[in-house]
């Protein structure tokens, strides 16, 4: 009876271990000898600068960044990968990105020891991407040319005769993630989110390549309103701010470790010093809205705006390339 109750409890424990990944420390003197860690990320350099100089100081271990959008980081790290010539250690991006690479098999298993502290709804069974900061989009502004009293409050208000020609926006052409923003415009809209992304296009927005070059955008004065990151307020010196709404369209951001990576060692480490306490101060201090409990960015009203996030819906890939080359191309690029 009783090898019958422990052949029960093996296999229950065995069953568990299979749907959930098992946190790992990572081997620090080892990461120290392999002395360098290869990232790949969409999060823009200067954010990324403290954590880095932290991480180098602290372990020895050089940090080698390159930065595109989510978009170019999954083509540049998707075509290494298939050409049998990864230069990549981790990669950062969004969620939808990070899961045509996995399907694709490009990442490993390694869940950080301090991700566990993460809250339930962003964590990955299966282990192969890690999250670390959650991204809430929202209408930023140029304060110098547009006043409190007539920003728009809501993305309809962007629909208004008032804002023609006067909107900057990633093209959802080109821009995974915008592509994902305007799918999920249902949120708000129901049935009706299509005719918002119309009305949208309509306004003959001033469209570029990524999220961030709309911040720059604005602040340049080219156009003073645009849709993209909340943290972009804190990242960019000019005259920018954002309006507070009921809700924000958000999207994990996740940290995923090679298959094949030439430094596995320094990438643990690189990863579970980024979702430590430490290390998600140091990223909150740059604007980011991060996961670990109770630390928020220096942003006026963050406070206002970490409860109220609504989590995009991943479309397939084949639905991102129905979007991408079909619908939006058909709408903004209408003749």
């Amino acid at each position: 009876m009783g090898w019958k109750i422990s052949l029960s409890v093996f296999l229950i424990i065995a069953w568990l271990s299979v749907g959930n990944a098992v946190a790992q420390q990572p081997n620090i003197e080892a990461a120290k000898k392999e002395g360098r860690v290869v990232v790949y990320g969409a999060q823009v350099p200067q954010a990324m600068k403290p954590l880095h100089a932290a991480f180098e100081k602290k372990y020895g271990i050089s940090v080698e960044y390159w930065r595109g959008s989510s978009t170019g980081v999954s083509e540049r790290a998707l075509t290494e990968w298939r050409a049998g010539k990864p230069g990549f250690d981790v990669v950062e991006g969004n969620r939808g990105v990070q899961l045509i690479m996995r399907d694709d098999g490009l990442f490993q298993k390694y869940v950080p020891p301090s991700s566990e502290k993460f809250p339930a709804q962003f964590k990955e069974k299966d282990g192969m991407i890690t999250p670390w900061r959650v991204l809430p989009i929202s209408i930023l502004y140029n304060t110098d040319m547009v006043k409190p009293g007539d920003l728009p409050k809501t993305f309809d208000d962007l629909a208004t005769a008032k804002w023609t020609g006067k909107i900057t926006m990633p093209d959802p052409t080109r821009h995974t993630t915008t592509a994902q923003f305007l799918w999920n415009l249902k949120e708000f809209k129901g049935d009706k989110w299509l005719d918002l992304v119309k009305a949208l296009a309509n306004q003959r927005p001033l469209l570029v390549e990524s999220l961030a070059p709309v911040t720059t955008t604005i602040i340049k004065g080219e156009a003073p309103v645009g849709i993209t990151y909340i943290k972009y307020v804190k990242q960019y010196k000019g005259p920018v701010g954002y309006v507070l709404m009921d809700k924000y369209l958000s999207d994990p951001n996740y940290m995923s470790l090679s298959a094949k990576a030439a430094n596995p060692n320094a990438a643990k480490l690189y990863i579970e010093f980024i979702t430590s306490a430490d290390g998600q101060k140091l990223v909150a201090e740059e604007g980011e809205f991060v996961l670990y409990p109770g630390v928020l960015p220096p942003i006026k009203d963050a406070e206002k705006v970490a409860p109220n996030l609504i989590f995009m819906d991943n479309p397939s890939e084949d639905e991102f390339k129905k979007l991408m080359t079909g619908t939006f191309r058909e709408i903004f690029f209408k003749k």
